[in-house]
């Protein structure tokens, strides 16, 4: 058995950067630095052609840049004291995207899951039943060099979306087991999903990235 502190925390991290629990930074890269910092988690060949998403001086959410894969990266939310990117298939960008907006109204976990999961039952939302990928970065605040484009000494997850899978349907374990083996969370929900932390940082570890 692994010691869960560390996949654990990660895994708070993980939700809670997708909750949008903010802290005010006021500092925010330019679009191309920004576009840099998020498409960093995704497979190399898949960065130059995926959708970013990023942020205003004002701290609104927009589009950087159009997109031409299957991905959709998220940039470093500037209201967060951690640093944070994400890229995820593009058919999971209407669930996204209202996780978003109802966290932005300030409502809890359970109330947004709980009309996510109304909205994907009624049609509203379409959660197709097939594998999607999710890939992040987590870390310090410096763990992105913006001036270099280096990443920093930042944790990888690595997501694969299975909407309404299962323990028994899929023959995973429902918590994890051994170090780097994959699991899967909240299984039989649209939002089930195999989780795979592999326990190492990627990057130079360094204290001088800087936003």
């Amino acid at each position: 058995m692994i010691n869960l502190s560390k996949s654990g925390m990660l895994v708070l991290t993980f939700l809670l950067a997708f909750a949008g629990i903010g802290y005010g930074q006021s500092n925010i890269p330019t679009k191309e630095e920004q576009i840099s910092a998020a498409v960093s988690p995704a497979p190399e060949k898949m960065q130059q052609q995926a959708k970013v998403l990023g942020y205003t001086k004002n701290g609104e959410l927009v589009k950087l840049r159009e997109g031409n894969n299957q991905l959709v990266c998220l940039a470093d939310n500037p209201q967060q004291s951690n640093f944070h990117v994400a890229c995820y298939h593009k058919d999971l960008e209407p669930f996204m995207k209202r996780g978003r907006e109802l966290k932005a109204q300030g409502m809890s976990r359970k109330k947004v899951d709980s009309l996510r999961r109304e909205a994907i039952k009624s049609g509203e939302i379409s959660m197709p039943r097939k594998p999607m990928a999710l890939y992040s970065l987590t870390g310090s605040a410096n763990s992105f060099n913006y001036t270099t484009g280096q990443v920093m000494n930042a944790s990888p997850l690595y997501v694969v979306y299975v909407p309404f899978e299962t323990e028994a349907s899929t023959g995973l374990a429902g918590k994890p087991t051994t170090k780097g083996a994959p699991w899967i969370m909240e299984p039989g929900t649209p939002w089930a999903h195999i989780m795979v932390i592999t326990g190492r940082d990627i990057g130079k570890k360094s204290g001088s990235g800087e936003k």
